[in-house]
Parts: C-alpha cells; structure tokens; sequence
C-alpha cells in the first residue's frame, strides 16, 4: 500500500497518543489505535493493521511498565509466572489470528465489559487495596490460567486486553487498581512481544506508520503511568470505570450496526 499523507500519520499519532494514556492506566489502548489504523489505512490487510498495531503498542508497553516497576515494585512470584504463560498464549492466538473473523468476538467482548463494568461500578470497595484471595500454588495457578487465556486473546484480537488483565487481577486475585495495572503492563509488553514474533516475520508490520504512533503510544504510555501512580488505586478505579462505558459503547455500536 502506497505511504499515508502527513494528515492522516498526525491523526494515527494522535490516536496512538491517547491509546498509550489510556493502556497505561487501566489498559485496552486497542480499543482507540485498532479502529484509528483501519480508518486512516484502508488499503492495509487486516493482519498488517494487527501487526502495526502491536509495534505501536509495544513501545508505549515497555515505557508504563518500566515506570510501573520502578515505582510500585510488583511481586515478581505473579508476574513473571503471569509475563511467561501470557507470552505462550498470545504466540498461540497470534499465530491462528487471520483464521478468526472480528465478527465472532465482538459480542463475546461486549457481554464481558459490561459485567466487568458494571460488577466494579456496584462494588466500590473492590481494589482499593491488595487483599489476596489465595496464596501458594493456588494464587500462581490462577495467575498462569489468566495469562494464558488473556495472552490468546491479545494475540487473536487485542482490544481490551489491558483491562482484562486489570479487572481479573483486582477481581479474582484481589490485588488494588494501582497494583494491578502494574502486573497488567508487564503482561501486556509481553503479549505483544510474542505477536511481534509471528506478525514481523511474515512481513505484516507497516514500519513507518507503526514508529510513527510508537513514538506517540510511548509518551502517552509515560504520562499515563506516572499520572496512575500519582493518582493511586482511587484514581484508577474510576479511569477504568469509564474508560469500560467508552468501549461498550464503541463495541456495541459494531455489533448492531451503528457506527
């Protein structure tokens, strides 16, 4: 495809901009960078609108995740075991992703934001602080499940996976907003790491582009993390709350046709 005008790469950085804000601090930068790239590139495969978009989102991921664990220190005994079944997943899901229609997730990932939604909007207590469910084998395995199974997702679709790994970690392992989001970041560079691994071999990467919105998904991912850690589980909490109402409705226009 022939390279975009100067307009529409503003427009991609921006949007990578906001997407690294927002993936900073309660994850799912997918949610606004996807539909930015399939907009302002209409000539790309879908595969390259994956692959560009995970170039852009692993240089916004390394920076919120180094800023994240020099700030807040999270326990290496969930998140490596959590980076490590992440990676194997999203490599499984990359591999098979031009084998999955959009079509077939869009509701699924609609019916889950808004029980994800609604159950932190109605429990205002949940993540104010870290108050693990398990501890031992049963917190690791919980912890490798969870990395497996939102890693394939990451790495077929992507959209949301921030805050997934946000609402699962606070919601099923019972750590804090703040040090969820830490955990989540990790995992996530990891993720994108791994579809980087099949999508730049088979050539699906836009590099120009993909640097383009790296370089802005970076900055954004920086201000979000320190404006996270700043903030506290508090601020997070809220950030997710309608950052989930913002995809719901962009998801549920898709799937009844809206937009």
């Amino acid at each position: 495809m022939s390279d975009p005008s100067l307009t529409v790469l503003a427009l991609l950085a921006l949007a990578g901009l906001t997407a690294g804000y927002v993936d900073a601090v309660v994850g799912g930068g997918g949610l606004v960078q996807l539909p930015a790239l399939l907009i302002g590139l209409p000539g790309a495969t879908p595969v390259e609108v994956l692959g560009t978009n995970k170039l852009a989102a692993i240089c916004g991921t390394t920076v919120s995740s180094a800023t994240y664990y020099r700030r807040v220190r999270p326990d290496p005994r969930t998140f490596l075991p959590l980076m490590a079944l992440a990676f194997v997943g999203s490599l499984a899901g990359a591999l098979v992703a031009t084998q999955i229609p959009k079509a077939a997730f869009d509701p699924i990932v609609l019916v889950v934001l808004i029980v994800v939604g609604a159950y932190v909007l109605f429990k205002p207590d949940l993540g104010a602080a870290t108050a693990l469910r398990w501890s031992g084998h049963r917190h690791l395995a919980a912890a490798m499940v969870t990395g497996l199974a939102i890693g394939f997702y990451d790495g077929a679709l992507g959209p949301g996976t921030g805050s997934f790994f946000v609402f699962t970690l606070v919601g099923l392992l019972g750590y804090s907003f703040l040090e969820a989001s830490a955990k989540a970041r990790l995992a996530n560079w990891t993720t994108n790491l791994a579809a980087l691994v099949v999508f730049v071999p088979a050539g699906a990467v836009l590099w120009k582009v993909g640097l383009v919105m790296g370089g802005a998904n970076l900055l954004g991912g920086y201000l979000g993390a320190r404006t996270a850690i700043a903030r506290g589980s508090g601020f997070v909490r809220v950030f997710f709350v309608v950052v989930v109402s913002a995809f719901v409705v962009r998801i549920g226009g898709d799937v009844v046709g809206i937009w």
